[in-house]
């Protein structure tokens, strides 16, 4: 792919999922819930997960921000949704180290899913804690699990 064709699935995918989020609700299951907030530009979310054991089986999110906070957030529990508290862990943090520019392998990436449309989002530095913040507060979450 070029970029250009990349460049847009990024966009698409970037609208479609802060304009239609399927996992923007409350969750009247949730046993796990955490509020996450960016001071420098007002983003502000709560992740809720439905934990069955160490599972995730559901999960959501309430809240307003950008469009590249709300896509992140998401695309986050769209990967996340089906995975244990491990994986998740550990697609956290391959996510993070994508955003900070570190080296991923090949199954690394394929791991993030959709999410690895936002690796370009390092050149704009301004964005990056837009796109962290769900990250970043789900790790807070599951850091005792």
């Amino acid at each position: 792919m070029d970029t250009n064709e990349l460049n847009q699935i990024y966009t698409d995918l970037v609208m479609e999922h802060s304009a239609n989020s399927p996992y923007k609700h409350d969750l009247d299951g949730a046993n796990c819930s955490l509020h996450g907030h960016n001071p420098n530009c007002g983003d502000d979310i709560t992740l809720k997960l439905e934990l069955d054991g160490d599972k995730i089986v559901d999960a959501s999110f309430v809240g307003h921000g950008c469009a590249i906070s709300q896509s992140s957030t998401s695309i986050m529990l769209q990967t996340l949704i089906g995975k244990t508290i491990n994986e998740a862990k550990e697609i956290v943090e391959i996510f993070i180290k994508m955003i900070e520019r570190q080296p991923i392998t090949l199954a690394e990436r394929k791991k993030l899913g959709d999410s690895v449309v936002f690796e370009n989002i390092s050149n704009m530095p301004a964005r990056v804690k837009c796109a962290l913040l769900s990250w970043r507060t789900l790790q807070d979450m599951l850091k005792d699990k």
